[in-house]
């Protein structure tokens, strides 16, 4: 089953008018290849040609067609698809090159997982004239609505969510956590001990939506802060983990500045706590975290923001996302509940924060207004957001 992804297409063809690059980063199996393979399909179809050509940097064979890059790509025209360039930093330079021709004869998608190598080598050499994307998993907006609590439960990895049953997709979520530790981080050239990376990550499965406390996160691994906060870059860098960054302002009341800490996708976050179904995740404590979890990913998805906060005071007020939208800040409160209503953190935050509006978000159908600028949102309409 192939999911069109339309706003991905849409955001790498905007990018395409801007830059003679683009770059396409992600976890692995977040559906990049099958992207990119339709992106190429497209091209040659416009183009009425067959000028599209794939490098597969995990091929032995593509590695040895670029051990002399000026020569095997400047000829090129068309669409060039360049997948896994993290495994040969080295491109960039000549890309760099290629990339200022004037008449630009080709256009280059560069596939890679995230990673520092990717997004440092890109944003240094090719500065300017690459444009950067992100990829996860499926959100939202590209699944049919009614099946929003699958994607909540399986995540948004292709595979997993598109699996046959319950049973298949937790197995190919806790294949996939042992895959990425003791297989991809290596190939990044990331050297971490697999096994405390693993306690490390389920640790920050249990501390899901929980402000970041490197002590004592560091006295659970038994090792230094560093070594946590490393552990956390790692995560974070690889798109497994979101470190939410808290807002403060001068508003003379104590607030939070430690970030709050996600695992990004839910159906990974499931798998880490052992929750195979949906009854186990219904059951479970963490239930109301992941809900906020998979919440916040889902509106920074469907709405393109990279900007983005939680705010709190040591009083008790908090705003489980905060984003800002042309010079106008507008919150997000997430709500496991029935009928959420109104709450004095809500109050305060509109107030303190001059919230233009805020969406509460829970998982029922209906549609209603609490305040003037305080909405309840049923989670499978975030896609109908609007900011205007």
């Amino acid at each position: 089953m192939l999911i069109p992804r339309s706003q991905a297409i849409s955001r790498i063809a905007q990018s395409f008018r801007v830059h003679p690059a683009v770059a396409l980063t992600g976890p692995r199996q977040c559906g990049k290849t099958t992207l990119a393979e339709l992106l190429g399909k497209d091209y040659a179809a416009k183009n009425r040609d067959d000028s599209v050509t794939w490098f597969d940097l995990e091929r032995a064979a593509d590695r040895r067609r670029l051990q002399t890059p000026e020569q095997a790509l400047s000829p090129l025209t068309g669409f060039v698809v360049i997948d896994e360039i993290q495994r040969q930093p080295d491109l960039f330079e000549t890309l760099r090159v290629l990339l200022d021709r004037r008449d630009e004869p080709a256009q280059f998608l560069l596939l890679g997982s995230a990673s520092p190598a990717l997004v440092a080598g890109a944003s240094e050499s090719l500065a300017g004239r690459v444009g950067l994307i992100d990829l996860f998993g499926f959100d939202i907006s590209e699944v049919p609505r009614s099946a929003w609590r699958s994607l909540w439960q399986r995540g948004g990895f292709p595979r997993s969510h598109l699996a046959p049953d319950e049973e298949t997709s937790f197995l190919w979520r806790e294949t996939f956590v042992e895959t990425f530790l003791f297989q991809d981080l290596p190939q990044l050239g990331i050297a971490v001990p697999a096994e405390a990376l693993r306690r490390f990550w389920t640790m920050v499965a249990h501390y899901h939506g929980q402000v970041w406390n490197a002590a004592e996160f560091a006295r659970a691994i038994g090792a230094g802060q560093a070594a946590a906060r490393r552990y956390l870059d790692i995560l974070a860098a690889a798109q497994m983990v979101r470190v939410l960054p808290p807002w403060f302002e001068n508003l003379k009341k104590r607030q939070v500045r430690a970030p709050k800490i996600y695992v990004r996708d839910t159906g990974i976050l499931h798998a880490l706590l052992g929750l195979g179904t949906e009854n186990a995740l219904l059951g479970h404590p963490k239930v109301g975290a992941s809900f906020e979890g998979f919440g916040i990913e889902q509106v920074l998805s469907c709405s393109a923001r990279r900007d983005a906060y939680f705010w709190a005071t040591h009083a008790g007020a908090e705003l489980d996302l905060l984003v800002s939208v042309g010079g106008e800040r507008f919150g997000f409160e997430f709500k496991y509940s029935d009928a959420p209503g109104t709450t004095r953190s809500m109050r305060t935050a509109l107030r303190d924060l001059s919230l233009k509006h805020l969406w509460v978000i829970y998982p029922g159908d209906e549609t209603y207004a609490l305040d003037e600028r305080i909405t309840v949102l049923p989670i499978r309409d975030i896609p109908d957001l609007s900011f205007e």
